[in-house]
């Protein structure tokens, strides 16, 4: 597999969105515009690119797993009546001519021949013989892992895979931790993969491919099972036993010295709020986990306090060093969703970021430079 160009979560979706807005600009080039078939590790996350791209859209989104299905799933089952046969087609299929959506074949390279040879009949021709066309509105595209992911896969034949576009998944550790704090999953995770990436993806962290390692799919698996821990009644022992499980022993190490070097981790909601004065942190470890709980924290508040929140945020940033008050900056306005009115969230954050009073001496404290980083990032 030719990874020269590999693609980001954000990289994929862009060029999803754009066949979806050219297939339906011009439903007469649907036979056209050739079907993605994305590859990549498992784990990375290939089929929630998708569906949350659906769900930003609001489109439907279908995700049909081959190698779990019979080729009658696929093209019906057959019905003798009287002197022919009518076949039942697979009520999953959509049927309103007016429907949008996103088709996924996932575990494509997975699958046998037989469900191969079934599934590319509705990528590349839109149809299942005489008996069901897709409806015009709908991208159909496949998903799989490569040969060399120590997972099961198969082969292309070299005249089908010429039929492709072929794009590559890596997983993006920046674009995780944005994805991160929208979900809400906890700082403490989040500011570990910042101070330790080495973690956030390795398929060689456990010699056993049948236990856990880890991957963006088991670190958010971890983090759910991290915040309900105390719910669940496990005390830290159980909690080590369980990410150990998901994200393998070397990751789970890591991660559980990380938590043990921040326990003495300033009250940042707190200091937000100005309740308490600000204090920054000294270790490099701590830092990452007090920077990535500041951003998180930062907008969990009623707009009217913004600005006291920020005059708080310029006072933390004056006691770091300009690598830990870019990266910190560039977190508080990162953010790929939408506000009430339309407006991506991350435009809103930079306007008071840039617009605050403080901007000018940050600026002098640590360089035009990394001033420049921050307007031409966001």
């Amino acid at each position: 597999m030719n990874d020269l160009y590999p693609s980001t979560p954000r990289d994929v979706q862009t060029i999803i969105r754009a066949q979806l807005e050219l297939l339906w600009e011009q439903p007469e080039l649907a036979q056209t515009i050739p079907p993605l078939m994305l590859w990549g590790a498992p784990g990375v996350g290939k089929s929630t690119v998708i569906r949350e791209l659906c769900q930003k859209l609001g489109i439907e989104f279908i995700d049909i797993r081959l190698a779990q299905r019979e080729p009658v799933d696929l093209r019906g089952l057959p019905v003798p009546k009287e002197n022919h046969v009518e076949w039942l087609l697979a009520s999953e299929w959509p049927r309103d001519p007016d429907s949008r959506g996103i088709i996924l074949f996932d575990e494509l390279s997975a699958a046998d021949r037989t469900l191969q040879a079934a599934a590319y009949e509705i990528i590349l021709d839109r149809r299942l013989g005489d008996l069901y066309t897709l409806p015009k509105g709908w991208l159909v595209m496949g998903a799989g892992n490569r040969i060399g992911d120590r997972a099961i896969a198969h082969s292309f034949s070299s005249a089908l895979a010429n039929r492709f576009c072929h794009l590559t998944l890596e997983p993006d550790i920046e674009q995780w931790c944005v994805w991160a704090r929208q979900k809400g999953i906890d700082p403490l995770i989040i500011g570990f993969l910042k101070f330790a990436p080495e973690h956030f993806f390795n398929l060689t962290d456990t010699t056993e491919t049948d236990y856990g390692w880890p991957s963006p799919r088991s670190w958010e698996r971890a983090a759910l099972m991290y915040s309900q821990a105390q719910r669940m009644d496990l005390n830290k022992q159980q909690q080590r036993i369980v990410i150990n499980g998901l994200i393998g022993p070397g990751a789970a190490a890591a991660f559980f010295a990380y938590c043990e070097s921040t326990e003495d981790l300033p009250d940042v909601p707190a200091m937000l709020r100005g309740e308490v004065p600000v204090e920054v942190p000294t270790s490099n470890d701590t830092l990452y986990a007090f920077c990535t709980s500041v951003s998180f924290h930062l907008w969990l508040a009623n707009k009217r306090n913004y600005q006291k929140r920020l005059d708080i945020l310029f006072k933390i940033t004056r006691q770091l060093n300009s690598d830990f008050a870019t990266m910190l900056m560039l977190d508080v306005m990162r953010d790929d969703s939408y506000s009430g009115d339309g407006e991506r969230l991350h435009e809103q954050r930079a306007a008071l970021i840039f617009g605050h009073p403080d901007y000018g001496a940050w600026i002098e404290q640590h360089g035009m430079e990394f001033g420049s980083v921050l307007e031409t990032l966001v």
